[in-house]
């Protein structure tokens, strides 16, 4: 089974209680890609985690808790960093595929490490760009039982 690079949002929903059915079904994408060894994260998405669970005025997590996850993550989780090559080739998805920058250089972390799936809804869901697939955990069609 390929490996996946696990964009923010499910990172997110995963200790969001607003959505229930989505905060449950990211939690078991997480523990599944976890304990089978398939899943990837990226510095930048430890980031984006960390900013977006902790801000405004009712934030999700707390600045301890936020930073006790991403230390939880960093030691169970392979992570991929952003270097200046995924800077160049995220600029290049910007340019050839018309990707958001912060999008972009999610791809090119995927592609650059040999990872040919993104678990993310923010992406069009199915769309393959230079052999990364985009697939979106909470589409209907989606089976958890196919990614062992």
């Amino acid at each position: 089974m390929p490996t996946v690079l696990v964009d923010t949002n499910i990172l997110i929903y995963a200790h969001d209680p607003a959505d229930p059915v989505k905060q449950a079904k990211a939690i078991q994408v997480l523990d599944h890609l976890q304990t089978r060894a398939i899943g990837r994260l990226s510095t930048q998405t430890l980031g984006e985690f960390f900013a977006a669970t902790t801000r405004g005025k009712r934030p999700l997590l707390t600045v301890p808790k936020a930073s006790k996850q991403i230390e939880n993550l960093t030691l169970s989780w392979v992570l991929f960093d952003v270097t200046p090559l995924v800077a160049v080739e995220a600029a290049r998805g910007v340019r050839a595929h018309k990707l958001s920058y912060w999008d972009a250089q999610l791809w090119a972390i995927a592609r650059l490490n040999q990872t040919p799936v993104i678990f993310s809804e923010d992406f069009n869901v199915g769309e393959s760009l230079d052999g990364v697939r985009f697939v979106s955990p909470f589409a209907h069609d989606f089976v958890l039982s196919d990614w062992q």
